[in-house]
């Protein structure tokens, strides 16, 4: 696959990037710093992080080799590498996340119905491909480019290029799954249909501290959560915010315990290994923020975030004690906490869940793509999508009617 001096080619591990090569693409700005020290990350006088460059620690090469690494996203689990990789003039100058997959777990967007339909018709829908970052629902680039060179042709060419691997692979369809709008809309044009869900999200109007943040709920919500972070804690629960150094094995041990006993009620086989959890501990924990609940001497509960430029992503939560209203204090107050002390403008609390609305959370739109090889599966999805898109949009207006906050206070933009 070639484009004029641009040439292409799909890499069955990420190990075959340069980590330097990567990350100039995923994140041209670089690592953030500060946000997990105790101390602010944003500048003097962006009290929101607004003129930091942008960075998203689930496209960096360290997550996505600890994914690998560690034997949860592999061949033998169904997540085959098949990064696409843009070269000009013979140098990394784009990148794609892409896997090769046997089935559609651990994407958190739903095309299940899709597949059984093309089966019973007598097709084959696996394998797929997926552009994602494995086993996260979050939004972020997935056409990731360097800086120095020309951004829209490379990005063409990547779009092009996943066309192109779609047919050598002979997969049945290609998914971008949590892109931002703008690649969204890019794909649009080489084909991809265009798909909408929505998650809950928290938004900082710079906030001094967390009182700041109830003044501008209603009476009622207010009230409410100033009694379930009362009540969550009167076992004598303590919260500990853990990060870089502080984060240790015995730490990641008494988490990978948490994540065990909820993936496993949840999902049946949770996705990541406890491998997965040391490697990122040793190559991103400055990324990485753990909010573990203590009780009589031993952890009980915990969170794990990982920290953007001007953007906190809550992952998996798990307990070994369940307690009232414990879970929304590790996995949304403290969050919000956080991102107050550390200056971020937006905390990303994960997948679905409509109870997060009465806990500040209000509704996002997020996008996926999908190119489909045979006509008639196209045309079927496309007709379905048009309603679905319409349907998203009706829910989320009506939804964010429904938010927590005093009239007159809306939405951050």
């Amino acid at each position: 696959m070639a484009s004029s001096d641009i040439t292409l080619e799909a890499v069955p591990s990420i190990g075959e990037v340069s980590p330097g090569d990567w990350d100039a693409c995923a994140n041209p700005g670089g690592r953030c710093t500060g946000a997990g020290n105790g101390t602010s990350s944003a500048f003097p006088g962006d009290s929101l992080g607004l003129s930091r460059p942008a960075y998203n620690p689930f496209v960096s090469h360290a997550f996505l080799s600890a994914v690998e690494k560690s034997g949860s996203a592999t061949i033998r689990t169904g997540w085959g590498p098949r990064h696409l990789v843009a070269k000009l003039d013979g140098r990394v100058a784009g990148v794609v996340p892409c896997y090769l997959k046997s089935h559609s777990q651990g994407e958190y967007v739903f095309d299940r119905g899709w597949a059984d339909a093309y089966e019973r018709a007598g097709g084959r829908y696996y394998p797929k491909l997926q552009v994602s970052v494995p086993f996260t629902p979050a939004t972020g680039p997935r056409l990731l480019v360097r800086d120095g060179v020309d951004r829209e042709r490379i990005r063409e060419a990547l779009a092009s290029g996943l066309v192109a691997l779609c047919g050598v692979s002979k997969a049945s369809s290609l998914h971008v799954t949590f892109a931002r709008e703008d690649e969204w809309k890019l794909l649009a044009g080489h084909g991809f249909l265009q798909r909408t869900d929505q998650q809950f999200h928290w938004h900082n109007q710079g906030f001094a501290n967390f009182d700041d943040f109830l003044a501008t709920m209603n009476a009622r919500h207010r009230k409410s959560i100033k009694r379930e972070r009362r009540d969550a804690l009167a076992a004598g629960i303590t919260i500990h915010w853990l990060t870089g150094k502080d984060i240790t094995e015995d730490a990641w041990d008494a988490f990978f315990e948490f994540y065990m006993e909820t993936g496993s009620r949840k999902w049946g086989r949770p996705y990541l290994t406890r491998e997965f959890f040391s490697l990122i501990g040793e190559t991103m924990s400055e990324d990485v923020l753990l909010v573990m609940a203590r009780r009589n001497g031993r952890w009980i509960a915990g969170a794990i975030n990982f920290i953007g430029s001007d953007t906190l992503f809550g992952r998996n939560w798990g307990a070994v004690e369940h307690h009232p209203f414990l879970h929304f204090e590790v996995c949304y107050y403290q969050a919000i906490d956080f991102a107050i002390k550390h200056g971020l403008r937006n905390v990303e609390a994960g997948a679905q869940g409509e109870h997060k609305i009465a806990r500040g959370y209000l509704p996002k739109t997020t996008h996926s793509a999908h190119f489909i090889a045979d006509p008639g599966l196209r045309r079927a999805i496309d007709d379905y999508l048009k309603r679905e898109r319409a349907y998203v949009a009706e829910a989320g207006r009506e939804l964010a009617e429904l938010g927590p906050f005093r009239k007159g206070i809306d939405e951050a933009p």
